[in-house]
């Protein structure tokens, strides 16, 4: 890739060098939980002037910082089958004439490959993976576009920006909540990336950036369509998940409402499309939805009235957590109902009994996920909660290990390997078959936490 972009066109450069490299700064990390979450944008400082930004963002720098972001996000192939090597590659011989249809106006993004990702509810997400190249090139203006709109943004957004994250937003609505705004108007818009209006959308980028050409190739990224089954469908109106633009992209369309909500002066807390305004009462909340509804309905958005509502906040999930009142009056945040199914489901997935893995190996599928899922959730204030699943967890750990060990004789001999005495090895040797029911009780004595400790299961309290 270093050797691609030594072959930038001269073009290229004598603009990086008239108008100002970009230049990479620190990336953010966002927390994703159970679930997961964006990586990160970075960022990029640029002297660019109107434009200049198309430029800014082909410098040989920049596009090095963009392209070691996408590599390190290791995505998959899109439509013309190149993964990120082959696409490296690729550039060596091909950079100048893109970099060159690029500057002039030329340049055709690839459709997106479609991608329906299960949700723990049994529907699908739509994911839009662009290629290699295009990922890199979103990545590319990313860098140079996120420093100069995202200081335009409320501070009321958390979702997909530097230096904010999911903890953020959960921090303000229980704060929100604890000064006595018990009521939540919870915004849930329906297909939200299937229903962003391409002209709506290219008019409020205008008002924070003067380069047509950025704006063209941003609406050529919108105009792409999607490939299916080898078909390609044109696309009028919405914008893939999956591309580094995106999430910028919903930031500047939904910062509308955000500004007209701090302008009558309510409390709110938005992440990416997920909204939360907290008020006194519910007649005031009515009012809010019926408010938003209109607000929406001129980005020609459209609320999901069968999943928002207007309640306490006490009854709503935001982001995965939920909140609660300790004695003493202090709301404070736990892992919300859903997220802690989900939690169980996807373990039940990696500890599955019949899956015919050493416990070693099964502790290497769990261990990623239990420390990136307490990495999200570590701000809920339960530790009796945190207790209980690392019981429940070990318990069908003991199961596995016993199911492993199969035979009465082999459970024995391993029990007492481990230093259990010898009524305790025979006790549950005799009931080798009933794995769920011996793996409680008895063999807690030799299978212990710290044996757990030792295999390095984390602990999640």
């Amino acid at each position: 890739m270093s050797k691609a972009m030594r072959q930038m066109s001269a073009k290229a450069e004598r603009a990086g060098v008239a108008r100002g490299e970009a230049v990479r700064a620190p990336a953010s990390d966002e927390a994703c939980g159970p679930p997961r979450e964006h990586r990160g944008t970075g960022s990029a400082k640029t002297k660019a002037g109107p434009g200049g930004l198309l430029e800014a963002a082909l410098t040989r720098e920049n596009l090095q910082a963009a392209f070691k972001r996408v590599k390190a996000n290791k995505g998959a192939a899109g439509v013309d089958g190149l993964d990120i090597e082959q696409t490296a590659r690729m550039l060596q011989t091909r950079w100048p004439q893109i970099c060159q249809d690029l500057l002039a106006g030329r340049y055709r993004p690839e459709p997106v490959r479609r991608v329906m990702i299960p949700k723990p509810d049994g529907s699908q997400r739509e994911l839009g993976i662009p290629t290699v190249l295009d990922r890199l090139i979103q990545q590319a203006l990313l860098q140079v576009l996120q420093p100069l709109i995202d200081p335009t943004f409320s501070d009321h957004s958390h979702g997909f920006r530097p230096g904010r994250r999911a903890h953020d937003a959960v921090k303000a609505a229980r704060a929100y909540v604890q000064s006595g705004k018990g009521v939540v108007v919870d915004v849930d818009l329906a297909k939200f990336f299937d229903r962003v209006n391409h002209d709506i959308l290219i008019e409020r980028l205008k008002r924070r950036i003067d380069d047509a050409a950025v704006l063209r190739l941003i609406r050529a990224y919108l105009n792409a369509g999607i490939m299916d089954g080898g078909v390609a469908i044109e696309r009028h109106q919405g914008m893939p998940q999956g591309g580094p633009l995106s999430p910028l992209l919903a930031n500047v369309l939904l910062d509308d409402v955000d500004k007209a909500l701090e302008v009558r002066g309510y409390s709110f807390a938005r992440y990416a499309d997920d909204c939360n305004v907290y008020v006194g009462s519910e007649k005031a909340g009515e009012r809010v939805m019926a408010w938003l509804g209109k607000l929406y309905g001129e980005l020609r958005l459209q609320i999901n009235e069968a999943k928002s509502a207007v309640c306490s906040a006490f009854g709503r999930k935001f982001l995965g957590y939920a909140l609660w009142v300790a004695n003493g009056g202090e709301v404070k945040s736990a892992v919300a109902a859903k997220a802690l199914g989900n939690f169980k489901a996807r373990i039940r997935q990696l500890t599955h009994r019949s899956g015919g893995r050493s416990m070693k190996q099964v502790l290497a599928r769990l261990k990623p996920y239990l420390l990136g899922w307490k990495a999200y959730f570590g701000m809920a204030q339960t530790p009796k909660v945190w207790r209980g699943l690392d019981e429940w967890l070990r318990h069908r750990l003991r199961a596995i290990q016993l199911k492993q060990w199969g035979r009465p004789r082999t459970i024995y001999r391993e029990l007492k390997a481990l230093g259990a005495a010898d009524n305790v090895a025979k006790r549950v040797a005799a009931n080798s078959r009933r794995w769920w029911r011996n793996s409680e009780m008895l063999l807690n004595t030799v299978l212990t936490i710290a044996h757990f400790d030792r295999l390095g299961l984390p602990r999640l309290s």
